[in-house]
């Protein structure tokens, strides 16, 4: 019978290619690990993830007569006293705001369809007049944080049919509480928002130019639907606001 015998050599070269095939083989594990860390550590770091929405919506009187600021008529011309939309913001489960969100940013062309409501609802009092920059920006920094959920048309619709659901100025003055330069309790203020409602709103004041507080911004939370009102997860239902607040005419 014959025997077949490895040559010395032979012996040499299989047991290197075995220490590189396990060199090669702890390298690739070693990678993963590495590769492993690196995206949790990514992970971990990244942006919370989307929760819901704020909808704040404010009286623009009380932007425009601050110390210091000048407003201009909309391109669509002076509109109606009303409450308007002032953002639809995105917030993460520890209730901070999200913004500026990689991907696609704001194209006007599928807003052609809704531009007119837009200008009603959503305008800007500026000055220089910025028309449509108002919406790039609240966009860009805000509505690109919720593409999961809401495209861009999706997004500005919501707010508009958002602002339909909740007439805030209408449940001011069922109330009693006139755009007149009057000064009105905040809680009452609240419970009118509220009673009509059904969600207790986040209200914000500014100062006017002799420095007295006043209502500015109402806020209500919204889940990611951009549908539905729900209860907002902190229980602060006021900033800057004085006890006692104007409602300017």
């Amino acid at each position: 019978m014959l025997v077949l015998r490895e040559s010395k050599t032979e012996r040499m070269a299989k047991r290197e290619s075995l220490i590189f095939m396990n060199k090669l083989v702890l390298l690739l594990n070693i990678a993963a690990v590495v590769l492993g860390n690196d995206s949790s550590s990514s992970s971990s770091s990244s942006t919370p993830g989307f929760h819901a929405f704020y909808f704040i919506q404010q009286w623009l009187p009380s932007y425009c007569n601050q110390q210091g600021t000048t407003c201009c008529d909309p391109p669509a011309g002076k509109l109606a006293t009303n409450f308007t939309i002032y953002g639809l913001w995105p917030y993460s489960d520890d209730g901070s705001a999200l913004q500026n969100c990689p991907g696609e940013t704001f194209d006007v062309s599928p807003l052609k369809a809704i531009e007119s409501m837009l200008e009603k609802e959503w305008p800007s009092y500026t000055c220089p007049q910025i028309g449509r920059k108002f919406w790039v920006h609240e966009y860009n920094k805000h509505g690109t944080c919720s593409k999961s959920f809401l495209d861009e048309m999706s997004y500005f619709q919501a707010a508009l049919n958002l602002k339909d659901k909740i007439n805030v100025l209408q449940a001011l003055v069922d109330a009693g509480i006139q755009p007149n330069d009057q000064f009105y309790p905040l809680e009452i203020i609240n419970t009118a928002i509220t009673t009509a409602t059904g969600f207790r709103p986040f209200i914000f004041c500014n100062y006017d130019a002799q420095g007295n507080s006043q209502i500015w911004q109402v806020l209500h939370c919204v889940d990611k639907t951009g549908m539905e009102f729900i209860t907002c997860p902190s229980s602060e239902g006021q900033k800057d606001c004085a006890s006692t607040i104007k409602f300017p005419f």
